[in-house]
C-alpha cells in the first residue's frame, strides 16, 4: 500500500478548507468550533473531514477540511461520502421500533423467539431465553463487545465475519459476560441479532428493509450499505491509517482505499452517506415536519412519540467506550443529563479508520455532527487533547 507523506497536510488549512452556509445564520459558537476543528485536523494528522450544525431542521453551516483522496488531490466537499460506523445502530433500532409500532413484536419479547440459535450461547446466569430485545437495544444483554475474535492482523483473517453461519458456529464457544439486564456493556453482536429479528419478521435482508423503510421516505437517496454504487464512486472518501514509520517513528498516512467489506456486521456499522443525507436524518430526529407531505413520510418512519421513547434513559453508562462521555443509554441512542435537566442525545461511530460524531438537543431542535477519514493504527491519538476541546466546542453549538 502506498505511503503518503503527511507533509502535504502541513499546508495551511485555509488552502484546502471551506465552509458553506451564510455567515449571519451560523450560531455564535461556530467560529470557535471551526478553529477547534482545524486545530484537531492539524494535530491529529487528519487527511479529510466534514462538519455541520443544524437548527429547526436546517443546515446553518458546514465546514470541510483536507482530502477525500489525497493521491488524486480530490478535496472533501459537501458531496463526499463517508462511512458512519456504529451510528448505523440507531438505524437498526428504528427498524425494530417500526415493527413494534406495527404490532409485530414487543420490546420485552425474548430474542430467541426469532433467533433460536442463541440458545447455544453459555449462560451461567440462567437461560438465553431471558434475553429480551430491549436488552439488546440498550447493550445490557451480557454479550461481548467484539463481533469477531480474530483481529491480530494476520493476512488470512477476514475483516469481519461474512456469513450468518459463521456467527452461529461461534455461539457454542461464547458465554454471557454478566446477567442479562443487570448492567451496561457496549456490544456489537447484539445489534446483529436485532437485524436477524428484522429479517425474520420482514422476510427480506436487513439492508433492503432499511433502504425501503428509512432511506426512501426520508429522501436519503445517496445512503447505502456495502460496496459503493458505480455512480457514486467519484464521491467516496478513502480511509487512512496513521502508522509509525519503522525508521523515524513519524506517523504517516497509509491509504487503505475507498471500500472495504464489513461482512455481516453491516447492521451495526455499515452506513455510508454524504453530509446531506446525514442532515436529512438529523432533521427527521430534531424537527417536526414543515409541511403535510414531509410529515406523512416521517410518520411512516417513526412517530415523534416513539423517538422520544428511544431517548428515555434505560441504564446508566459506567464506561462509555464510544469516543464521547455519556451518562445513560436509551434504545440504542446515548444520552447526557446535564444540570438543570437538559438532555443531549447522540451516538458515535468508528470503523475502518472512519470516525463520526452526532449529537442533538431535542428540546432546542439543534444538532451537530462531524466525520473523519483518518485514525491511528496503534497507540494514542496525536490530537487527543485537541479532540477533547473540539467535542466541547461541538456541544456548545447546541445552545
Amino acid at each position: 500500500m502506498p505511503r503518503l507523506c503527511l507533509a502535504l497536510l502541513s499546508l495551511p488549512t485555509l488552502l484546502f478548507s471551506h465552509a458553506s452556509g451564510r455567515a449571519q445564520e451560523s450560531p455564535a459558537g461556530w467560529p470557535a468550533f471551526v478553529r477547534a476543528f482545524e486545530a484537531y485536523a492539524e494535530a491529529g494528522k487528519i487527511v479529510g473531514a466534514s462538519a455541520l450544525v443544524m437548527r429547526d431542521g436546517r443546515v446553518l453551516a458546514r465546514h470541510h477540511v483536507g482530502h477525500a483522496d489525497l493521491s488524486a488531490g480530490r478535496p472533501v466537499d459537501e458531496r463526499t461520502i463517508f462511512h458512519y460506523g456504529s451510528i448505523t445502530k440507531t438505524l437498526n433500532a428504528i427498524a425494530v421500533l417500526q415493527l413494534r409500532d406495527r404490532g409485530l413484536l414487543d420490546l420485552d419479547d425474548p430474542v430467541t423467539r426469532w433467533v433460536p440459535e442463541l440458545r447455544a450461547v453459555h449462560d451461567p446466569y440462567g437461560s438465553p431465553d431471558d434475553i429480551t430485545l430491549r436488552m439488546l437495544l440498550t447493550h445490557t444483554a451480557g454479550f461481548q463487545g467484539s463481533t469477531w475474535p480474530w483481529d491480530e492482523g494476520e493476512s488470512w483473517e477476514p475483516f469481519e465475519p461474512t456469513e450468518w453461519s459463521q456467527l452461529v458456529a461461534m455461539m457454542p464457544y461464547q458465554r454471557l459476560q454478566f446477567a442479562p439486564g443487570s448492567r451496561y456493556s457496549y456490544s456489537n453482536p447484539g445489534f446483529l441479532y436485532l437485524a436477524r429479528v428484522v429479517e425474520r419478521i420482514a422476510g427480506e435482508p436487513w439492508v433492503a428493509y432499511v433502504q425501503k423503510n428509512l432511506f426512501a421516505p426520508l429522501g436519503m437517496a445517496r445512503s447505502y450499505f456495502g460496496t459503493t454504487p458505480y455512480h457514486l464512486a467519484a464521491y467516496r472518501s478513502h480511509n487512512y491509517e496513521l502508522r509509525a514509520d519503522s525508521l523515524t517513528d513519524e506517523l504517516e498516512a497509509v491509504d487503505e482505499g475507498a471500500d472495504f467489506d464489513p461482512g455481516i456486521t453491516i447492521p451495526n456499522g455499515g452506513w455510508n452517506a454524504p453530509l446531506d443525507d446525514v442532515a436529512a436524518y438529523l432533521a427527521f430526529l430534531t424537527e417536526p415536519a414543515p409541511d403535510p407531505d414531509t410529515a406523512s413520510r416521517r410518520e411512516l418512519v417513526l412517530t415523534r412519540e416513539t423517538l422520544e421513547e428511544m431517548w428515555e434513559p434505560q441504564m446508566t453508562v459506567e464506561e462509555d467506550g464510544t469516543g464521547a462521555v455519556w451518562t445513560d443509554v436509551g434504545l440504542s441512542f446515548f444520552l447526557v443529563r446535564e444540570p438543570g435537566g437538559r438532555r443531549i442525545v447522540g451516538h458515535t461511530g468508528s470503523q475502518a479508520n472512519f470516525r463520526s460524531f452526532l449529537e442533538l438537543d431535542p428540546e432546542r431542535r439543534t444538532a451537530w455532527g462531524m466525520v473523519f477519514n483518518t485514525s491511528v493504527e496503534d497507540g494514542p491519538d496525536p490530537g487527543a487533547a485537541e479532540l477533547d476541546l473540539l467535542l466541547a466546542a461541538g456541544r456548545r453549538l447546541l445552545d
